[in-house]
């Protein structure tokens, strides 16, 4: 080991984590299903000052079973589940295609909090892709419109003049919509809460869906 990463590992080490006063997870008093218990923690860490909250790390693979992961925003939650939109000729779109299934994380270090879900993902239905597209700002659906994304770029120049245009056709019809945008809805089959705690005595609970409704299990740290 060099001295440099000696000396890595020790930084690494003191960063700090969490916040000294972080909440606390009682577990007695569980909802029903999580969605609820969600939006509660959602809303906790919007309260504590926690950046971007809605943001979320979308894990997928391809029919190879290559895993892929990046960071976009929750679009909405409701009994479909929780929902996200992206290009359908994307990496994670073609990802979604060929594997339908995903992970989201969301991790809020303001209140010490994590929510992973895992399960099946569906496409909604086109009209609703379209409102979401047309809700976007200006820049993000010409951003969109030019397409390629995550393929190989000559220029940046490239890329302006084609965002040039896009901004074009859409002051020229506004109402211009790709229909490969999609919003997608992943139900999840299992939602695991983690909350930390300043003894590392950190609580987990499992959801876990059965035909009947949500069992929930509280897990080792």
């Amino acid at each position: 080991m060099t001295e440099n990463s000696r000396d890595l590992r020790s930084w690494l080490r003191s960063l700090p984590v969490f916040p000294e006063q972080i909440p606390h997870f009682d577990t007695s008093r569980l909802s029903d299903a999580p969605e609820t218990l969600f939006l509660e923690w959602l809303e906790s860490a919007v309260a504590a000052g926690q950046a971007a909250a809605h943001a979320d790390c979308l894990s997928t693979s391809d029919s190879n079973a290559v895993p892929s992961a990046r960071y976009l925003i929750l679009k909405d939650l409701d009994e479909r589940g929780w929902q996200f939109a992206s290009h359908r000729t994307s990496p994670k779109g073609r990802d979604l295609t060929e594997n339908p299934v995903a992970a989201l994380t969301f991790f809020w270090p303001a209140t010490g909090r994590q929510v992973r879900l895992t399960g099946s993902v569906a496409e909604l239905p086109p009209e609703e892709s379209a409102r979401d597209f047309l809700a976007r700002p200006l820049g993000s659906r010409a951003a969109t419109l030019v397409g390629h994304q995550s393929e190989p770029l000559r220029e940046k120049e490239d890329y302006d003049d084609a965002v040039s245009a896009a901004l074009q056709q859409l002051a020229t019809d506004g109402a211009t919509v790709d229909e490969a945008w999609t919003v997608y809805a992943l139900a999840p089959s299992r939602v695991e809460f983690w909350q930390a705690s300043a003894d590392r005595e950190h609580t987990r609970v499992l959801y876990k869906r059965l035909d009947a409704g949500w069992e929930t299990t509280l897990l080792w740290p």
